[in-house]
């Protein structure tokens, strides 16, 4: 539930309403406590604005659609064309927050200092650190956390972490820290056990945060499903071009993305 704060004549109240349903929760004596209004007559009826402002309010509403599609398309040389350029999906529209994400700037931090301090520093506690289908139980199933710490390159590691980053703060402010870790924690199982079932038997380490960060995805698709998400559409070195879709929209998008990656993988190809 929300609070929200709604004015009704002199007196402003405190009123729980659910952002899913949009059902409103009144506390004992709360309803007793709002104060009666005078209805409308229904002689009265409401004044018709006259053809010239008509006119002048369909020509504004025209005229807004229209910057918001140019806003939407036109390309604007700022911190979204580097995103842009490498493919990666942009927030034209926030979904809206109401808390700073701690949890998930923190998460971003840990993986990030982790990843780096393995790559470069302790590269052989690589393989000892990652998660290997055919031994998934090694050092009493640490690997199942440490392995989600884990990035096999720079490449790797910043992908995972601006889907973290875009996305997370969102999710995390639905859910607030505690179911926001937990689903973390239940996507990551859910992707190492599904990695595990397909091939038991392989030796090949697995490294990254892409099974948590896949739940993340998928619930902010779902809550947000009309987001816009902005992709850069480039032509060579000469056009450019943003198009936006709604979450739902790159998230069906992206499911075949990984669909068609791991096909290619069973192939041999990638």
């Amino acid at each position: 539930m929300v609070e929200i704060y709604p004015a009704v004549g002199n007196v402003c109240l405190t009123v729980d309403v659910c952002p899913r349903c949009q059902l409103v929760w009144f506390d004992p004596h709360e309803f007793q406590a709002i104060p009666k209004t005078r209805p409308v007559s229904d002689s009265v009826q409401p004044r018709e604005l006259p053809p010239a402002a008509r006119e002048a309010l369909a020509m504004w509403e025209v005229e807004r659609i229209g910057e918001r599609a140019k806003s939407e398309t036109d390309l604007e040389m700022d911190w979204r064309m580097i995103p842009g350029l490498l493919g990666l999906p942009v927030e034209t529209e926030d979904a809206g927050k109401r808390t700073v994400p701690w949890l998930t700037w923190g998460l971003c931090s840990v993986i990030l200092f982790f990843s780096l301090m393995i790559l470069y520093a302790f590269p052989e506690g690589m393989d000892a650190l990652a998660l290997v289908p055919a031994e998934p139980f090694r050092m009493g199933g640490l690997t199942f956390a440490t392995s989600f710490l884990l990035h096999a390159g720079l490449l790797h590691l910043f992908g995972n972490l601006y889907f973290l980053f875009v996305f997370g703060d969102n999710v995390e402010d639905t859910l607030g820290p505690t179911r926001f870790a937990m689903l973390l924690v239940l996507a990551s199982l859910a992707g190492d056990v599904t990695h595990i079932f397909a091939d038991p038997r392989s030796e090949v380490p697995l490294v990254g945060a892409s099974g948590g960060i896949s739940g993340v995805i998928a619930f902010y698709a779902l809550r947000f499903p009309h987001a816009r998400l902005g992709f850069l559409f480039r032509i060579g070195f000469h056009y450019f071009r943003w198009v936006n879709l709604p979450a739902w929209g790159a998230f069906l998008l992206w499911c075949g993305l990984q669909v068609y990656g791991a096909y290619e993988q069973i192939l041999g190809f990638s």
